[in-house]
């Protein structure tokens, strides 16, 4: 990740000063500061992992917010250090003619968790309220069920045992602007452009104005909305990782010493031979 860092300041010297982040330079976090800081969260991270397994919580995380606002790279840093198989990712895609069918959360409930395991949704049942509404993918009484539904939906879920949470990362229209700009000029980065991202970008006050009635009418007590600022992309991500581990109380396991045992020698084991051929070749 620090290479890839390294890496993207180069790439925004060669576009040009015309592409620059609005973002101040004076106001960057420091690098050093910045991977210090996430690997002690990281560590937290861990800790509340364990926690989670031992005490069989259930936890869900939601990540909305516009194309290009960093939800992907925050769900990277928080799943890095972890066990997948305790915290897992939910990135569906667009639903199959049968799911259109469907109960609208019915394809989001399969991706719930069990006790002891942790899902975080990039992208989620928000969908509706935003990239479905403003490009014509509902109907407006399938819009204006969606926000009768979704909060007695999460209530549910919080009854049920869930600890649900919920963040938008926001970003102003010129960190936008520039984050596209980047991967249109980054061979790496190129297959995160889509159609639909430059039709967004059109859209941009159609989003504002979504987004809006969104948070109005699905921010409630039992399950509210945290915003992320994320112009910053290192910012963000240690604010809303510092912030999640806030969210669910827990303390360090005490795990069992680990103790190597010995390993077993048969002196009548006669290892075979390898065939040269089935060596994937030592290039470096």
């Amino acid at each position: 990740m620090e290479f890839d860092d390294e890496r993207l300041s180069t790439l925004i010297s060669e576009i040009g000063e015309a592409s620059e982040s609005p973002l101040d330079a004076q106001n960057e976090l420091k690098r050093g500061l910045y991977f210090k800081e996430l690997f002690r969260l990281q560590g937290e991270l861990v800790k509340l992992q364990d926690w989670v397994v031992h005490k069989k919580l259930k936890v869900v995380v939601l990540f909305e917010g516009r194309d290009a606002a960093g939800k992907g790279g925050v769900i990277k840093r928080i799943t890095q250090r972890l066990n997948p198989r305790v915290c897992r990712v939910a990135a569906l895609t667009a639903p199959s003619e049968r799911e259109k069918t469907q109960w609208y959360f019915q394809r989001y409930v399969a991706h719930l968790p069990a006790g002891g395991e942790m899902v975080l949704f990039d992208r989620s049942w928000y969908n509706r309220a935003g990239v479905e509404k403003v490009m014509d993918f509902c109907s407006d009484e399938e819009y204006e069920e969606f926000f009768r539904t979704v909060p007695e939906f999460e209530k549910m879920l919080i009854r049920s045992g869930i600890i649900l949470i919920k963040y938008w990362f926001s970003i102003s229209d010129n960190e936008q602007h520039f984050r596209f700009t980047m991967r249109i000029h980054d061979p790496l980065k190129q297959w995160k452009l889509s159609p639909m991202d430059m039709e967004s970008r059109r859209r941009w006050e159609q989003y504002t104005k979504a987004k809006e009635t969104m948070l109005e009418r699905t921010h409630i007590p039992e399950a509210p909305w945290w915003i992320v600022e994320a112009d910053d992309k290192k910012r963000a991500r240690l604010n809303c990782i510092s912030h999640l581990l806030s969210q669910v109380p827990y303390e360090e396991y005490e795990r069992e010493p680990v103790t190597l045992p010995e390993r077993v020698h048969n002196p009548d084991y006669l290892r075979h031979p390898v065939p040269p051929e089935m060596y994937v070749p030592a290039i470096y």
